[in-house]
């Protein structure tokens, strides 16, 4: 938990704190770097987005890494720091599941991490998505709950990451969220 909360964080500086905003496009584990104190700190912003102060969203071509790219990208929408938001909900699924967001060596049906966890957590069986049996349950639920929110198709049902990081901290109720690739299923 400390390691999301430390990219949360991360995220939050970026998109609001920084005198240009920044949108940073990829992130995913691999450029997530632990310091000395096991501090998570983002890296490689060589895919990343400068916003000019009067900006809030961006048309550029796609960028990032598969499995963890927003739909939007494919959809030629202009992006926002949704996308980041977007990104960020794999990355603590991935933390919270200790898996890749694409494994083909497992089922159909386990092989898409997000498609997998939604359907674990509508079917009340989210003892399946992780490894250790001595998990705090609800703890377990709220990471669950906060990584389908952000990745919602649609970004503007997704989260901002101050409100990501609250819904983490349990400081704020976190709603059902609804699948969230259903709209992939309407196109």
């Amino acid at each position: 938990m400390d390691i999301a909360r430390n990219i949360a964080k991360g995220l939050i500086y970026l998109h609001e704190d920084c005198e240009t905003r920044i949108i940073h496009c990829d992130v995913k584990p691999q450029n997530i770097l632990m310091n000395e104190y096991n501090c998570a700190k983002i890296s490689d912003f060589g895919l990343a987005k400068l916003l000019k102060p009067d900006q809030t969203r961006s048309f550029t071509r796609i960028r990032g890494t598969r499995g963890y790219v927003a739909p939007e990208w494919q959809r030629k929408l202009p992006v926002t720091v949704k996308a980041d938001v977007y990104s960020f909900g794999i990355v603590l699924l991935n933390i919270t599941c200790c898996r890749r967001s694409v494994d083909w060596t497992l089922s159909e049906e386990e092989a898409i991490l997000e498609e997998w966890v939604y359907h674990c957590f509508q079917a009340g069986q989210l003892g399946e998505v992780v490894r250790d049996e001595d998990v705090d349950k609800l703890q377990l639920e709220r990471t669950v709950k906060v990584g389908l929110w952000c990745i919602q198709y649609e970004p503007s049902l997704r989260p901002s990451m101050k409100k990501v990081l609250l819904m983490l901290e349990d400081i704020v109720d976190i709603p059902l969220p609804s699948n969230p690739t259903s709209s992939l299923s309407a196109i």
